[in-house]
C-alpha cells in the first residue's frame, strides 16, 4: 500500500483501467480529471484539499486505488457534516482534519473505491481507518459511492447515509423521438409551464449554440469562465475551479464537454457547461452563468437545452446535480445517493448512528411525498421510480 501526495505520481493508464472496470464509471473518476484538479491549483492544500491518494499493488500490478484527501473544512463536498463538526468542537475535540474519499466539487455518484474485487475495496477501507487512527483524525468518509462501494462499506461496519438528487431518464425501451415527444409524456400543467418558459427566452431574442469537444475554442472557455465566476460572486461566494483547470480539460478531456452558449443577437449573454460520458450515454449538468438578467434563461440553459440535446443524440440519462426539487417539474425524478462514514470516537459514532437512523426515516418520507408529485402522465415515468399503479 502506498499513499501519494500528488496524483501525477500514479500511473494514469493503470488508474483508468480500474475506473473502466466499474459498471458505474464516470469521467470524473478518470486520472486526467483528478490530476487537473491538483495541477491547476483547484484542489490543493491551500484550498483545504491535501491529496493522500491510496494505491494497493500486488506483484507490480495496481489492484486498488482511491482519491483520498485530508480535509481542513467541509466545503465543496455536497454531503453536509457541519453539525457533526460543531458537536466535536463543542466537546473540546477536533473534527478537522478528516479523511475524505471523494471527487472534489463533484456531487456525481460513481466509483470511489477503485478495485478489482470486493476484497480489494475492503482493503482500501481498512487502510483509510488505519491512516485516520495513526494520524489521530476524527473520521473518514466516502462520498457519492456506487453500489459496489456501498456494499463493501456496509460489510466493513461503516455508517451509511442517503440523500436525494434529481435525474432524467430517457424512455425505455422506446427512446423519445424528440423534445415534443418528451413533453407529450408529461402532465398537461407541466407541459404548458415548460412551453411558456421556453417561449419567454425565444421571445427575448435569445438563441443557443451547442459546442462540443474541440469545437469549444479558447475564447469560448474564457467566456464560460467569466460567466462561471460571475455567478459565484453574485451569490457572495468564491469559485472553486481555476481557469487553468478548464484549460487542462480542453487539452486532455475535450470529448467529455458540451457548452451551450446563449446569444441575444451577436452578443453572448450566458452559457451552461455539461459533462458527457459518450460511451455510456450519460450527461451531467455542471456549471452555468449569465452576464445579463433574463427570466427563464437558467431553465433553458441548464435543463431544456441539455435534455433536447440528450434526446437528439440518444443519451440515456441526464443528472441535474445536487439538490433542487424544482427540477422535478421539468422531468427529473428523485434518485437516492449514498455516502459512508467512520468515526473514531465511539461516543460520537453512536450519536451519529442514531442521527442517521432518524435522518434516513426523513429521507424515506421525503421521497414518498415526492411520489405524489409525479410530473409524468400515469404509467409514463421512464425510470420506473414514481410510476403510479
Amino acid at each position: 500500500m502506498r499513499v501519494h501526495d500528488d496524483p501525477l505520481a500514479i500511473d494514469a493508464a493503470a488508474w483508468d483501467a480500474l475506473v473502466e472496470a466499474s459498471p458505474a464509471a464516470t469521467p470524473f473518476a478518470r486520472h486526467a480529471y483528478l490530476a487537473a484538479l491538483h495541477a491547476s491549483g483547484s484542489a490543493v492544500p491551500r484550498s483545504g484539499w491535501s491529496p493522500r491518494f491510496l494505491t494497493i499493488e500486488r506483484d507490480g500490478r495496481l489492484e486498488a486505488a482511491c482519491p483520498l484527501y485530508l480535509k481542513s473544512h467541509s466545503y465543496g463536498e455536497y454531503v453536509f457534516d457541519w453539525a457533526w463538526a460543531n458537536a466535536y468542537e463543542s466537546a473540546g475535540l477536533r473534527y478537522y482534519p478528516k479523511l475524505l474519499a471523494a471527487v472534489p466539487f463533484t456531487p456525481v455518484p460513481g466509483p470511489r473505491l477503485l478495485a478489482r474485487s470486493q476484497a480489494a475495496r475492503t482493503a482500501l477501507l481498512r487502510a483509510m481507518q488505519a491512516l485516520a487512527e495513526r494520524g489521530g483524525l476524527s473520521s473518514a468518509h466516502v462520498l457519492f459511492l456506487d453500489d459496489a462501494d456501498r456494499a463493501a462499506a456496509e460489510a466493513a461496519g461503516w455508517m451509511l447515509r442517503s440523500t436525494v438528487q434529481f435525474h432524467w431518464h430517457n424512455r425505455t425501451p422506446s427512446p423519445y423521438a424528440d423534445f415534443a415527444d418528451f413533453l407529450a409524456s408529461l402532465q398537461r400543467d407541466k407541459r404548458r409551464k415548460i412551453q411558456q418558459e421556453r417561449r419567454t427566452v425565444t421571445d427575448a431574442g435569445v438563441a443557443f449554440e451547442a459546442l462540443h469537444g474541440d469545437a469549444i475554442t479558447e475564447a469560448d472557455w474564457d467566456f464560460f469562465h467569466r460567466c462561471y465566476t460571475a455567478t459565484y460572486r453574485a451569490h457572495h461566494s468564491t469559485p472553486y475551479l481555476t481557469r487553468d483547470f478548464f484549460t487542462r480539460m480542453a487539452r486532455t478531456m475535450a470529448p467529455h464537454w458540451l457548452l451551450f452558449v446563449a446569444r441575444r443577437g451577436a452578443e453572448p449573454i450566458g452559457c451552461s457547461l455539461i459533462a458527457l460520458d459518450p460511451a455510456r450515454g450519460h450527461a451531467f449538468g455542471r456549471y452555468w452563468g449569465a452576464l445579463a438578467p433574463l427570466r427563464c434563461l437558467h431553465f433553458e440553459a441548464c435543463y431544456y437545452q441539455p435534455l433536447q440535446w440528450c434526446i437528439d443524440h440518444g443519451y440515456r440519462r441526464f443528472e441535474g446535480g445536487a439538490q433542487g426539487e424544482h427540477k422535478m417539474a421539468r422531468g427529473l425524478l428523485p434518485v437516492r445517493t449514498h455516502s459512508a462514514h467512520w468515526l473514531a470516537d465511539p461516543r460520537f459514532a453512536d450519536a451519529v448512528a442514531r442521527f442517521l437512523e432518524r435522518e434516513g426515516e426523513g429521507v424515506e418520507a421525503y421521497v414518498g411525498e415526492l411520489s405524489e408529485r409525479n410530473p409524468f402522465k400515469a404509467a409514463a415515468d421512464p425510470s420506473g421510480t414514481l410510476t403510479r399503479p
